[in-house]
């Protein structure tokens, strides 16, 4: 009883560092520097063996007190005493801002793998039936180092074992009841040892290699989506940027049918196509502007209901002829979201396919809390058709003589990548409603 509770309590510091870190299996680029999350490990590894430590000290005080089972208190006090200093000395090392490196996480293995030695020498030596958990240091040491360090490992724990076979401070009254058969069993436990040891080290460093090509290649394939995915929303930004060049176009377009070089341009004609010029620009120069940083994280920050109001106010200055009734309701102070200029784009469609098809009356209303916005754009125009009202957003159709049938297709796809949501139907006394949900968890600053 005293050579397993205090065995167990004096190497379960080995214990715990498997079942905390083995679980963390992170690929190493080189053979000497490593990632930020070893410096995590190394921190985990020396706080749970503080904790061991008080642990170590509780065991030792029971077996001699209650159990009346005499140690080598000194050694044993020598030997926490060093490790708790050793501790000390590395959370203070951790705060400097030297590079860790793969040696150092293997130091620290090394010395757990000496204090088991020391413990286990005054504890029985190779008769303590937790012998065996050098095992635990080297299933870590081929998890998460690769190269050397594990068969270094395996050198150092054979080392340690064989050395108790021979060396170390017999526990009063321990395995009395057993004959000379038990140095056989001991001698077989040590045998099992190097077996599993060198299992360990070859196909557990293996299976971390392994481990390692698949992050990598999860990796790869994570940053070729988001490739492509900026590529998408770039094409997203450029057709609707064409779509939208189409009525600045057609007004030109209207302005100069007719014109020969000898009729004069009035002022009024001259102002608007300058106008419809500086709006061409503008669109073009938000493909210019967005090329670089698509995606809604790059954008400016700006509060919900100010967003609404400063696109809808930019809208209304291109839109001089629309009459529009606005009324936007939600949660104050509203949420912070980070524009994105395809989501811009998505609502002007909407509000443009509305002023074209009933300038005289446009209603819009939107409402919004922490989680969602819902924005519905109405008109009284002459509404869908029946096929273009139950495929809309499925494919490029247009209710436009001269359409590309863009708009609504955009829309869509824009809300769809954003999480959102677009339904479009007919209204009772005619016109068309079109209402969109967008989650703002897509649009919002991470916090």
């Amino acid at each position: 009883m005293a050579l397993l509770i205090y065995g167990g309590a004096a190497n379960c510091h080995t214990l715990f560092m498997i079942i905390d870190i083995s679980f963390r299996i992170r690929p190493m680029k080189n053979e000497q520097l490593i990632t930020p999350g070893n410096k995590i490990n190394i921190q985990r590894i020396i706080w749970l063996r503080l904790i061991v430590l008080v642990g170590a000290v509780f065991a030792a005080w029971s077996t001699t007190t209650y159990l009346h089972i005499e140690l080598p208190v000194f050694p044993i006090t020598v030997i926490l005493s060093i490790s708790f200093a050793f501790c000390i000395a590395s959370l203070i090392r951790l705060q400097l801002s030297w590079p860790t490196s793969n040696n150092e996480l293997f130091a620290q293995l090394v010395v757990d793998v000496m204090t088991l030695t020391c413990l286990l020498y005054f504890s029985g030596g190779s008769t303590n039936p937790f012998a065996p958990l050098f095992l635990l240091p080297l299933v870590l040491t081929a998890a998460t180092l690769s190269g050397w360090y594990a068969w270094a490992m395996v050198a150092l724990t054979i080392g340690c074992y064989s050395i108790l076979l021979f060396y170390y401070v017999p526990l009063p009254e321990t395995h009395a009841m057993h004959g000379d058969g038990f140095r056989l069993h001991v001698v077989g436990m040590w045998l099992g040892f190097i077996f599993s040891a060198l299992l360990v080290a070859g196909f557990t460093a293996r299976m971390a290699i392994t481990v390692q090509r698949q992050n990598k290649k999860i990796a790869d394939l994570r940053e070729k989506h988001l490739k492509h995915e900026h590529v998408l929303a770039l094409g997203t930004l450029a057709a609707g940027a064409a779509h939208e060049l189409g009525t600045p176009l057609a007004t030109m377009a209207i302005l100069l049918k007719g014109l020969t070089p000898d009729t004069p341009l009035s002022e009024a004609k001259l102002s608007t196509l300058k106008g419809q010029v500086d709006r061409c620009k503008t669109i073009l120069g938000s493909i210019s502007a967005a090329s670089g940083e698509i995606r809604a994280e790059s954008g400016s920050v700006s509060n919900l209901d100010d967003y609404l109001s400063n696109l809808l106010e930019r809208w209304e200055d291109s839109r001089s002829d629309v009459i529009v009734k606005t009324n936007f309701q939600g949660s104050q102070p509203a949420p912070s979201i980070v524009v994105d200029q395809t989501l811009e784009q998505a609502l002007l469609n909407i509000l443009n396919n509305a002023a074209d098809a009933s300038p005289e009356n446009v209603e819009i209303n939107g409402e919004w809390n922490e989680r969602e916005l819902t924005l519905t754009v109405s008109d009284r125009g002459t509404g869908l058709s029946p096929e273009l009202e139950e495929k809309a957003g499925e494919s490029i159709l247009s209710t436009k003589q001269d359409g590309m049938g863009l708009g609504l297709f955009l829309t869509y796809t824009t809300l769809e990548r954003l999480g959102g949501e677009v339904r479009i139907f007919n209204r009772k006394n005619g016109g068309v409603k079109c209402q969109i949900k967008l989650p703002l968890s897509t649009i919002t600053l991470a916090k």
